[in-house]
């Protein structure tokens, strides 16, 4: 369960309350990044450019959050991109076949839910490894999209649901909306609910969280479906902007979530991470990647300044391990 820690007054708190050093440190790198390239460009600190980074780092964000559940609990999620590919060209064809917008969005959701499903049961239920269920799954779900479509794209997604995905709520694109409410639901979950407490513990101590009662295989299988879930949510902001879903949608996504979240703090060993963190290492990513695009920095330099980012966040995680 969730550690206590009892203040000068004598009143308990959780533990993920805290003042935690780790996600400071990640803030403070989040500046040093902004004042750099605010400096090299005067484009970069300019509000247009700056919810662009937000808005093009929503659909990172989105599936960013639903694998920090996941590595907190001890577990990865390698099908997060094949499952929103599955779930876009689905929810697409619904919406081209003219089922009513909302309809098609609470299926395209369901499917993504059901991916979780899927792997989060065999996980779980089954004693699977995490790597090799959500590994097989990336094939799995791609194959499948693959198999549906013929490999061809599906056209004529409805300028309804279009206009709802590129609108604005007082002059915030709508992704970066979706965005904020899902990550004030998800630390509400995680600061305010059994659920929360059930997830650290698994991923702090398996063994004894099952023996302290905590309902391990259904908190396994749920962490999942939210991932999915995600995932899926993620898809249909990316076919409302582009007008079409392909089956080929999501590549590499599960690297991108894992480095943000691993960024902000998130321990792949599990129990440990927090949806702060994760937000603020997607947001790292994405002016890391506007800025070096503003200066004319060639992709392959791009990656590399990725790597070595991830890298000095591992070794920063070590060093305030335990602080």
């Amino acid at each position: 369960m969730m550690t206590q820690t009892t203040t000068p007054a004598g009143v308990r708190m959780p533990a993920m309350l805290k003042f935690n050093l780790r996600d400071a440190g990640t803030l403070i790198g989040l500046l040093i990044i902004v004042v750099t390239f605010s400096f090299l460009s005067p484009v970069f600190f300019t509000l247009p450019n700056l919810l662009n980074i937000l808005q093009q780092s929503s659909i990172n964000a989105l599936i960013a959050l639903g694998m920090t559940l996941v590595i907190i609990s001890g577990g990865i999620d390698l099908s997060v991109g094949p499952s929103a590919a599955l779930s876009a060209v689905l929810g697409a064809t619904l919406m081209v076949s003219g089922v009513p917008v909302p309809l098609a969005i609470l299926a395209t959701l369901g499917v993504g839910a059901l991916c979780g499903l899927f792997s989060g049961t065999l996980i779980a239920y089954a004693g699977l490894q995490p790597f090799i269920v959500t590994l097989g799954g990336l094939s799995l779900f791609r194959a499948i999209a693959l198999i549906y479509t013929g490999g061809n794209p599906i056209f004529g997604i409805p300028p309804s649901f279009r206009s709802l995905v590129n609108s604005t709520l007082f002059g915030v694109p709508m992704p970066i909306v979706v965005v904020a409410v899902i990550a004030l639901l998800l630390w509400t979950v995680m600061n305010k609910t059994p659920l929360g407490e059930y997830i650290l513990a698994i991923g702090g101590n398996e063994e004894a969280a099952r023996v302290a009662g905590v309902p391990v295989k259904r908190t396994k299988v749920t962490v999942y479906i939210f991932s999915g879930l995600l995932a899926s949510l993620a898809s249909l902001i990316l076919i409302g902007r582009l007008g079409a879903a392909e089956p080929t949608i999501g590549n590499l996504w599960e690297l991108d979530a894992i480095a943000a979240a691993a960024i902000g703090g998130a321990s792949l060993m599990g129990g440990k991470g927090s949806i702060f963190g994760t937000l603020i290492g997607v947001i790292i990513l994405g002016a890391l990647r506007n800025g070096l695009t503003l200066l004319n920095i060639q992709a392959f330099y791009q990656l590399l300044a990725t790597g070595l980012i991830i890298i000095i966040a591992m070794l920063i995680d070590r060093a305030t391990r335990g602080k």
